[in-house]
C-alpha cells in the first residue's frame, strides 16, 4: 500500500516539528547543491528556522550579493530602497558638513578670504578673538597652577627643614647626656686604692753571705 497523503500544516508538537524542519532543511540543501551541479545553475538559498537560527547555501561560482544584484536587474525591484535612500542622503549631508568645516578651518588660518565680503569677516575676527581669549584664560588658570603648587613646595619644604632642624637639636642634647652621664659614672665607680711601691735593693742581701 501506498503512503498517504500528508496534509501540509503547521506542526503543533514542537518536539515534532524541529525534527521535520531539520530532515526537510537538509532536503533541501542537497536539491540545491544537486542542480547547482547537474544544470550549472546558480543557486542562491537562505533559511531561518522558528528559533532565529540560519542556514544557507550558495553555488560556489557566484556570491550571495552577485545573486540579489541580478534579482534587483531581473525584477527591476530593489529589496532596501528606503534604506539605501537614507543612507544616501546621510552620507551626503556629513560630506557637506565636513566641506563647509574645511572651508571655515581654512578662514580661520587666513587662507582664501580674497573672496569673502567684508561683513562676512567680522564672524571670523570674533571667532579669533574668542579663541585667542579662552588661550590667554587657559594660560593664566594654568600660571596660577604652577603658582600655587610653587607655593605648596616651599611649605613643605620649611616644614621638612623645621622637622630635620628639631631631630638634629634633639641629637644634639641626646649626645651630650650620654657623653655626661658616662663620665660622672666613671668618676662614682673609680676604684679608691692608694698606690704601694715596694723598692728592691740594688745590692745583694749583705746579711745572708755573713
Amino acid at each position: 500500500m501506498g503512503r498517504g497523503k500528508i496534509e501540509i500544516k503547521r506542526i503543533e508538537n514542537s518536539t515534532n516539528r524541529q525534527v521535520t524542519y531539520s530532515k526537510r532543511r537538509g532536503g533541501i540543501l542537497k536539491k540545491a547543491k544537486e542542480i547547482t551541479v547537474l544544470c550549472d545553475a546558480q543557486v542562491s538559498l537562505v533559511i531561518f528556522s522558528s528559533t532565529g537560527k540560519m542556514s544557507e547555501y550558495c553555488s560556489p561560482s557566484t556570491e550571495l550579493v552577485k545573486i540579489l544584484d541580478r534579482y534587483h536587474k531581473s525584477a527591476g525591484q530593489k529589496l532596501w530602497d528606503a534604506k539605501h535612500e537614507h543612507l544616501s542622503n546621510e552620507l551626503e549631508r556629513i560630506k557637506k558638513e565636513n566641506d563647509s568645516m574645511q572651508i571655515k578651518l581654512r578662514h580661520l588660518k587666513g587662507e582664501d578670504l580674497t573672496s569673502l565680503h567684508p561683513k562676512e569677516l567680522i564672524p571670523i575676527e570674533e571667532a579669533l578673538e574668542n579663541g585667542i581669549a579662552c588661550v590667554r584664560s587657559k594660560q593664566m588658570e594654568y600660571l596660577k597652577m604652577l603658582k600655587k603648587n610653587e607655593r605648596c613646595l616651599e611649605e613643605e619644604n620649611k616644614r621638612l627643614s623645621y622637622i630635620l632642624h628639631q631631630q638634629q637639636l634633639a641629637m644634639d642634647v641626646n649626645v651630650r647626656e650620654m657623653d655626661h652621664g658616662y663620665h660622672q659614672r666613671e668618676r662614682e665607680y673609680h676604684p679608691q686604692m692608694p698606690f704601694a711601691f715596694r723598692v728592691q735593693p740594688i745590692q745583694p742581701n749583705l746579711h745572708q753571705n755573713k
